[in-house]
């Protein structure tokens, strides 16, 4: 327990430190005691309540948003962009921040994947990465800027990375189809990559958009009817689960091409990018199931998830 000279030898150092703004140099100048002291006696101040730091977040709310996801989900990092026409740009910074030279990216499909390579910065020189996709394509018709295969390139692209593209579709016609393909060296050389992913970027799907026509390119009516049935609440690359985490079983996983979410987990950053309220359970299934380990996603979707 201090006693009150050194409470007051606290207070009198935080004071000129924090409200006159001198330096520990000049602090332990004028005080006539070692700077070691100085910058031991600040810390303990802070320990002991002597002095309280506080950060104003009306300056910037997203960044109190993403320190509650991060705090209730056990996130290692969470980006909130203030509307969802800035999720790329937001996502696409953070990216360039954690990239550094021999890391291998794979990435999954959709609106927000595609708006977070739109936004990336073209580099001016070669990272020395290889981009990768961790699902196969659609078997009906997509637009083909939602396409992995073109998402997978257009960030190779940009990054001036070595890129892999899948020529197998995410869903077969039958397990045997399946099961051929992945004898294949192509799909080998894919899923090691996949076994060694530094950054996962992936989309989180939901039933709730199941009319619409990026949805319909992957799963007909028969398919999404199932899902319904068995409460599906979301799926990355295909694989489903429910509100809660629990993964959920499906007539489809025998047919599916896509990496395991056990294999996903094992990635540093295994990164989810979603908005919008119809992913709302979607995105919950998957933090609860710790599928991912970051998140970019937008104010409003970040203010459900943190209530």
């Amino acid at each position: 327990m201090e006693n009150s000279d050194d409470i007051r030898l606290m207070v009198k150092i935080a004071q000129l430190y924090y409200e006159q703004q001198m330096t520990q140099a000049q602090i332990a100048q004028k005080l006539g005691i070692y700077r070691t002291t100085i910058s031991r006696l600040l810390k303990r101040g802070r320990e002991l309540g002597v002095v309280s730091i506080a950060i104003n977040y009306d300056y910037n709310d997203s960044l109190w948003l993403e320190q509650q996801l991060k705090l209730k989900f056990g996130l290692k990092e969470a980006v909130v962009a203030p509307q969802d026409s800035e999720v790329g740009l937001y996502g696409a910074q953070w990216v360039e921040r954690l990239v550094s030279p021999g890391m291998i990216i794979g990435f999954g499909w959709g609106r927000g994947v595609n708006a977070l390579v739109e936004q990336l910065s073209p580099s001016s020189q070669p990272h020395q990465l290889v981009c990768v996709p961790v699902v196969g394509g659609p078997a009906g018709k997509l637009p083909s800027r939602y396409h992995v295969n073109t998402l997978t390139y257009h960030a190779a692209s940009r990054l001036k990375a070595e890129s892999h593209l899948a020529d197998f579709p995410a869903l077969l016609d039958n397990a045997m189809i399946r099961n051929g393909i992945m004898q294949s060296q192509h799909f080998k050389t894919i899923e090691q990559y996949w076994q060694q992913l530094d950054i996962a970027l992936v989309g989180i799907g939901s039933p709730a958009i199941r009319h619409a026509a990026n949805w319909q390119a992957f799963y007909g009516n028969e398919q999404s009817d199932e899902l319904v049935a068995r409460h599906v609440a979301g799926d990355i690359c295909s694989r489903f689960f429910d509100s809660a985490g629990a993964p959920v079983h499906t007539a489809m996983q025998e047919k599916t091409l896509s990496i395991e979410l056990t294999t996903l987990q094992q990635a540093p950053y295994a990164i989810g990018i979603a908005y919008g309220e119809e992913k709302y359970s979607a995105l919950l299934g998957a933090l609860r199931g710790k599928y991912i380990n970051g998140l970019i996603t937008d104010r409003a979707t970040a203010e459900y998830l943190v209530q």
